[in-house]
């Protein structure tokens, strides 16, 4: 099987968890796609087990297509990809704005964090670090909004 071939799987795979996700209280399943190599995304993936989720990891070696396939925003890319119900999740989130998200339920496609804040969970976690999250839709068109402003 090639590489490319076994990205589209897993990509079709994220899409197909991410359209037949139920509407449960709260959903704590999680399934995260990272490259196996990469070190803050194990720091922010043990948080999440920590946080009480339950936690299937996906090692991908390339993610650009299953992120392609899944509608990650360019613009919003970070170096790992989760799904939480209907939900995706982009980046090094704080467990606040995974909660908000989980209470608020807001009709987006997903929350982001673009890439690799320094100080975000995952990236030398530091509570007085600031940085925004962003809400993002299923229309390219639409520009993400501000979700959850870090450490402000």
């Amino acid at each position: 099987m090639t590489n490319q071939l076994i990205q589209s799987l897993a990509g079709a795979l994220l899409l197909l968890t991410v359209s037949n996700a139920t509407h449960a209280e709260q959903i704590n399943n999680m399934t995260v796609y990272k490259t196996p190599w990469c070190g803050c995304c194990e720091v922010w993936t043990k948080a999440m087990q920590d946080a009480g989720y339950v936690v299937e990891v996906k090692n991908i070696d390339n993610l650009l297509l299953t992120k392609r396939q899944s509608g990650v925003p360019a613009q919003l890319e970070a170096c790992h990809t989760a799904v939480l119900g209907k939900y995706l999740i982009e980046g090094h989130l704080p467990l606040q704005a995974i909660d908000k998200l989980q209470s608020a339920k807001p009709n987006v496609r997903g929350i982001a964090v673009a890439g690799m804040p320094t100080g975000s969970l995952g990236m030398g976690y530091d509570p007085e670090a600031r940085y925004d999250v962003v809400s993002f839709t299923h229309a390219k068109t639409e520009r993400p909004e501000m979700f959850y402003e870090v450490g402000k």
